[in-house]
């Protein structure tokens, strides 16, 4: 996404202009305030960095004009001032400013809080869409809501877990945490796309009826591609299509729909794929009654090594208190028997 600079000095644009390309950002320039207004017109440009003293309309008059349109997304707006009185940062932030940096500049510090921007507006997308996308999926069925506040969290106690291990230290850390946090919600997004008969059948599914829920996995992929097409700067979307594509992969390459076999499954398709089953077994669905956590604890102890990854499943009997926990929160059926039905199995195992 281009940065767009404005300042009415052509040494100084220069200079900036220069700084910013030799960092990898791609740059395009304005020479005042109503040209930069007329430049942020395209959509185009997510970050501005303006300089404050310009004689056809000044940096904070242009900050203020940029607050008061609506445009298709967030601005970050960057002045950059020689000016560093508590009066003069009051009027930049008053006018909508989100940061400053003083004159002369160093490039490293300007290259650091145009990170900054990038992180907060990678933020603001990212929350805004997951939720919406989310909600969709959640207006299919109205168990959806607490699934997917029970998946997240199950989710997040794995992934904590794996983080204590050395094979895993490097790779699980807080980012990854959060991203699965996030984004896991999104597993079931392409139910949306199968008919009501079958998803919310309340009895076991025919070959064919099967053949067609198991296609929510690619609708659902599908789907995040298109968002990630028109959003390439939204990287968290790469975990949000792994796990929506990979969550139903088994540890054996039995499962679906590419047949992939043990490290080849994304992690966090294997860290959801357990989470989904447990909540799966230990809920009330359309076409089933709960079971207990013990029911739940014995099918993921049989499917180690086969549905699931073994290094998962140890960390699961190692939280298991905590998904015990989870799951009374959200408790919505005291009809809890002590086996699994048939049906249970088969949807586990």
């Amino acid at each position: 996404m281009p940065i767009l600079i404005v300042d009415d000095d052509d040494i100084a644009l220069e200079l900036l202009q220069n700084t910013l390309e030799d960092e990898g950002y791609e740059v395009e320039s304005a020479n005042n305030g109503y040209d930069a207004l007329e430049k942020l017109r395209s959509g185009r440009f997510q970050t501005v960095v303006s300089d404050w003293e310009m004689d056809i309309m000044d940096g904070v008059q242009f900050c203020r004009e940029v607050r008061k349109r609506c445009f298709a997304s967030y601005i970050y707006f960057i002045l950059v001032t020689g000016r560093t009185s508590t009066k003069d940062v009051v009027e930049g932030l008053d006018a909508g400013a989100d940061d400053f940096i003083a004159k002369p500049f160093e490039p490293a510090e300007l290259c650091v809080r145009l990170r900054v921007g990038e992180r907060i507006r990678a933020l603001e997308s990212r929350n805004g869409m997951i939720f919406a996308l989310a909600k969709l999926a959640e207006s299919r069925d109205t168990d959806t809501g607490s699934h997917l506040d029970r998946i997240r969290d199950y989710c997040r106690v794995l992934a904590q877990q794996l983080s204590t291990l050395p094979a895993y230290r490097d790779i699980v850390d807080g980012d990854y945490i959060q991203t699965l946090y996030q984004t896991s919600p999104l597993h079931d997004i392409g139910k949306v796309g199968i008919p009501d008969n079958i998803l919310l059948k309340p009895g076991k599914l025919t070959e064919d009826e099967f053949a067609i829920m198991k296609t929510h996995v690619e609708i659902g992929a599908e789907t995040l591609a298109a968002v990630a097409a028109n959003h390439p700067g939204l990287d968290f979307l790469k975990m949000a299509l792994e796990v929506t594509l990979s969550h139903h992969e088994r540890f054996d390459g039995s499962g679906y729909p590419n047949g992939l076999v043990a490290d080849e499954i994304p992690l966090s398709g294997r860290i959801l794929a357990l989470a989904d089953v447990y909540d799966a077994i230990t809920t009330e669905r359309v076409y089933k009654q709960a079971a207990s956590h013990d029911v739940a604890r014995s099918v993921i102890v049989k499917g180690r090594g086969a549905h699931f990854d073994p290094d998962i499943v140890d960390a699961f009997l190692a939280v298991e208190k905590q998904f015990i926990e989870i799951k009374s929160q959200f408790e919505s059926s005291n009809d809890i028997p002590d086996h699994p039905s048939s049906l249970q199995v088969q949807l586990a195992v």
